[in-house]
């Protein structure tokens, strides 16, 4: 066993939690009942699938509070199945035991905070997408409901994608001053659909750009792909209408990650010419194309050298004076932090902002980590990256050695996962429940492959060549 192993999990028996467990001895009737339920031994995961389709089809269009009644759903539901199963269905895989323990970290930074009530609140909306990503993982088993589930995401993320485009062919009011009064840029329309904000739409789509990629591989007939096609475009015109940088460099992200898996994935039939020259030929080419992009589209061009302009752009100000106050925050509670959640941020940060600088959020997921939970929380939320990272390239290995199609649905959710952490290095849209959402499917959509079955449907797996 090597130390990677051992810091990745990679050796843990995924079934052994279950083993030692006195709650699930204690509510051994759970599963007895469970036994004389035709509904939840045959039907359970379909329900499943159905409360996590609600949370995917009306999480762009209703009220937090709303998706918030829905997660608690998923919660008591995952509860039910998970005490009630087997516990085959219900095996932890290394993501989830570096989950729960990013979780109990946060309990502990919960019970230390210094405005406790606030913290506690964030705790329970922390534990309520965790409910989502139990669920998801359990779910996401099966390729049925998996494509089930990512078709409805997709179709979903269309509608709202398209009407961003509407937003830009017709004109919108801004909503608030998004871009530098000061710029060229002032009176540029950013769109933002159903969402209310372009950052938060930018954050929102990465996924679905991501998915409509695997989608145009797994899809198998000619009108799906065309599908498929049409919805990457649309995604990723949409997002490049936000005009958030954000965004843009997440995308980049994205793309990176997933030009990298499918050059692993085909390597081997490609001839040797292009097994040596395909990358380096692939991203000079974007290079070339992107420096031409910036010496011909000036609004463009204006807006990505705002991202080197310092306190020259006043977004960058902005975010450099919020930064400037969370190192203090920091620095006053590196250990545990001030506890999870936008709440206990919003009671804490008036005590350190500058004069005209008032913030919903640090503009960083990366340092928002470590003001909620400290520098011992933010080594468990950077152990789980790796892990699931890990897990991800783990599992697509064992999947090239079978070509199953699947691979391309893990592909996507590492590229999303990529796509979303760059973003929130400049932003905490991050923490938003659409976005947040998404975020715990597309790792719940890792771990779902963990120990995953050899398909007996021989339609589940790709040609040799």
């Amino acid at each position: 066993m090597t130390v990677w192993q051992q810091l990745t999990l990679s050796t843990l028996p995924p079934y052994q939690w279950r083993k030692g467990s006195y709650l699930f001895r204690l509510l051994s009737f759970v599963n007895r009942w469970q036994s004389g339920s035709w509904l939840l031994t045959h039907g359970s995961e379909a329900i499943g699938a159905l409360l996590i389709a609600v949370v995917l089809a009306l999480g762009p269009f209703v009220s937090t509070g709303l998706i918030g009644a829905l997660l608690a759903a998923v919660g008591a539901y995952w509860l039910l199945v998970t005490l009630a199963d087997d516990g085959r269905a219900a095996a932890a895989t290394p993501i989830h035991y570096m989950v729960f323990a990013y979780w109990g970290l946060a309990a502990i930074a919960t019970a230390l905070s210094p405005v406790k009530t606030a913290a506690l609140a964030g705790f329970v909306k922390l534990t309520l997408y965790l409910f989502l990503f139990l669920l998801a993982a359990r779910v996401l088993r099966s390729p049925r409901l998996r494509n089930w589930l990512i078709t409805l995401y997709l179709l979903v993320a269309l509608l709202v994608s398209s009407y961003g485009i509407r937003q830009q062919i017709f004109g919108v009011r801004q909503l608030a001053t998004w871009n530098d009064p000061t710029s060229a840029m002032a009176g540029d329309t950013r769109v933002y659909s159903y969402l209310g904000n372009p950052n938060l739409l930018a954050g929102y789509l990465l996924a679905a750009i991501a998915l409509s990629i695997a989608a145009f591989f797994v899809w198998q007939r000619r009108l799906p792909k065309a599908l498929a096609a049409l919805m990457f475009f649309v995604n990723i015109a949409c997002l490049f209408f936000t005009d958030s940088r954000g965004g843009w460099l997440a995308t980049l992200s994205l793309l990176a990650v997933f030009g990298l898996a499918l050059y692993y994935w085909w390597r081997p039939y490609l001839p040797s010419f292009w097994q040596r020259w395909l990358l380096p030929i692939v991203f000079g080419s974007f290079f070339v194309l992107l420096a031409l992009a910036l010496l011909v589209a000036a609004p463009f061009r204006l807006r990505v050298l705002s991202i080197f302009a310092g306190r020259g752009d006043s977004s960058n100000n902005f975010r450099i004076n919020v930064w400037q106050a969370v190192f203090r925050m920091i620095g006053d509670y590196p250990l545990f932090g001030i506890g999870p959640g936008n709440s206990a941020f919003n009671a804490v940060y008036p005590r350190y902002m500058r004069t005209g600088y008032t913030a919903l959020s640090s503009y960083s997921i990366f340092l928002e980590t470590i003001v909620e939970v400290g520098f011992v929380g933010f080594a468990a939320f950077i152990w789980t990256m790796v892990t699931i990272f890990n897990q991800g390239v783990q599992q697509l290995r064992k999947l090239y050695q079978s070509r199953q199609v699947q691979a391309f649905w893990l592909m996507a959710a590492l590229a999303a996962i990529a796509g979303l952490l760059t973003h929130g290095m400049v932003d905490t849209v991050w923490y938003r429940p659409q976005i947040n959402c998404v975020w715990w499917l597309m790792v719940a959509l890792v771990a779902s492959y963990w120990n995953r079955e050899e398909p007996k449907d021989s339609s589940d797996s790709l040609p040799s060549a």
